[in-house]
């Protein structure tokens, strides 16, 4: 590829010094440069194209050489996650391509970097790494520099080792989490004239989990509450201020005059709970006899009103800072109304639907709308899971996703 400066960077990546390679987030080979081939002893047709564990597998007669295993592992962690790794020391070993089950014991040290498409999802994954099989045979020289330097890399792999062991405590918060997560939030009891849907899809990452929230509740006088919300934090921390929340809204709902009031309510109670501070939560208040929806919002993205003929309105004319945010709290938070026609259908979301790394959230809004006038007409539950699957990348989000589909 040439740019409008004349730099052929396909060169430039064939010239690199240190062997690289691209992988699709599949984790299948779609470039080399020839340091790497020279580097692995392989031709281009014996990698390119071919799934990492294909062209490069782990030595099946020494199960302690587990390298290419941990490798895979960190690129579908930043495939999943968007991040970079900077892995240390590890040992996979590289079969003689001209002597079939013949091993040669070698050291690298890898980083694996995401590559962001114009979505903001990772398109590509970028593997770097650095052959240092040379420097770990040299501890027993002379050169003490180069036994040091030897040394640190040794302690690297052993705290790579450490490393592994806490992802794999988060993982194990991760499962509790979610548990507590699904025990809080259960499916809504059936509304007597309206059809609706929630869902709620965990992050793909370890930790960014269990801060995200949804209810629907029918009030004493024929009135729907709907509410999202999103706790900052992660793990099971976030997942009990979650709950707090969610049920405080609940019963302030219940025995408030609007969603202003309500919010203002739940605004109060957060500044006494750990870790509720700065959450945020919209409420929207359904009057099916006088056709209008109030609503009020403390710093979340707007809800989504999709009407009988394609077109959408996001619902921000009352959008107020985040819970507890102010120095001191001010019961004066904003309600706005909007009327709706029968029809329609409302959406209440979590920023995990919308927003992507390094993309203006309005991107993410235009997405959302264009994925509803498209599939306006469909029944809430085939929407909620039509706009997961329009709006989510593939191998799922950053951060996680509650969303309440409501037929008007």
């Amino acid at each position: 590829m040439v740019n409008t400066h004349g730099i052929d960077y396909e060169a430039v990546f064939q010239a690199l010094p240190s062997a690289v390679a691209l992988f699709t987030t599949d984790l299948v080979y779609v470039d080399v440069n020839e340091a790497f081939l020279s580097g692995m002893g392989r031709t281009r047709d014996q990698v390119v194209g071919r799934y990492l564990s294909d062209a490069f597998p782990d030595d099946p007669k020494d199960p302690a050489v587990t390298g290419m295993r941990k490798l895979q592992a960190s690129l579908q962690w930043v495939a999943a996650t968007g991040q970079r790794d900077a892995m240390t020391l590890h040992r996979y070993d590289v079969e003689d391509p001209d002597r079939p089950g013949v091993w040669e014991e070698r050291y690298w040290s890898p980083v694996n970097v995401p590559v962001f498409g114009p979505d903001g999802r990772v398109v590509l994954l970028v593997h770097r790494e650095e052959d240092i099989t040379e420097l770990i045979r040299s501890r027993g020289g002379t050169d003490r520099a180069t036994v040091l330097e030897a040394e640190l890399y040794t302690r690297a792999g052993e705290l790579q080792e450490v490393n592994e062991r806490l992802r794999e405590a988060h993982a194990r918060e991760r499962e509790v989490a979610l548990s507590l997560q699904e025990a809080m939030l259960p499916a809504p009891v059936p509304l007597r004239h309206h059809r609706a849907a929630v869902r709620y899809r965990p992050a793909a990452g370890v930790l960014n989990v269990c801060g995200d929230w949804y209810e629907l509740v029918e009030l004493p006088d024929g009135r729907i509450a709907v509410a999202v919300g999103d706790v900052v934090g992660q793990g099971l921390a976030a997942a009990c201020v979650m709950g707090q929340l969610r049920s405080a809204l609940t019963a302030a709902s219940l025995v408030t005059d609007g969603p202003a009031q309500a919010l203002d309510t739940l605004g109060l109670y957060a500044r006494s709970v750990d870790g509720a501070e700065s959450a945020t939560a919209v409420l929207c208040v359904v009057d099916c006899t006088n056709r209008t929806i109030a609503y009020s919002s403390a710093g979340h993205p707007p809800p989504a009103l999709l009407y009988p003929d394609g077109t959408v309105d996001f619902l921000d004319q009352a959008t107020d800072p985040p819970l507890g945010a102010r120095p001191e709290h001010s019961p004066r938070r904003p309600q706005a109304e909007a009327a709706f026609t029968e029809g329609a259908t409302l959406v209440l979301y979590t920023d995990g639907l919308i927003e992507r790394r390094h993309e203006d959230i309005d991107v993410g809004l235009t997405r959302l709308a264009d994925s509803l006038a498209r599939h306006q007409g469909t029944d809430p539950d085939t929407l909620a899971d039509t706009l997961l699957a329009d709006l989510t990348p593939p191998a799922g989000g950053s951060d996680d996703t509650a969303l309440v589909v409501l037929g008007l």
